[in-house]
């Protein structure tokens, strides 16, 4: 499961924890989110999320 950095306010979305406060489930993929689904800490879209890549 991945993660992704809003880069306006630097709140993370975990794939495997969801957003259950706003209706998305554990284990839901950032690609799945809906179109009009917003940052819950500054309400960016999702167009101002970065993946966070770990290295080895």
């Amino acid at each position: 499961m991945a993660q992704y950095v809003c880069v306006l306010c630097e709140w993370i979305y975990d794939e495997e924890l969801g957003d259950p406060k706003r209706g998305i489930a554990p284990g839901t993929k950032f690609a799945d989110l809906p179109d009009d689904w917003e940052c819950p800490e500054c309400f960016a879209g999702k167009d101002e999320f970065e993946l966070i890549e770990f290295g080895d």
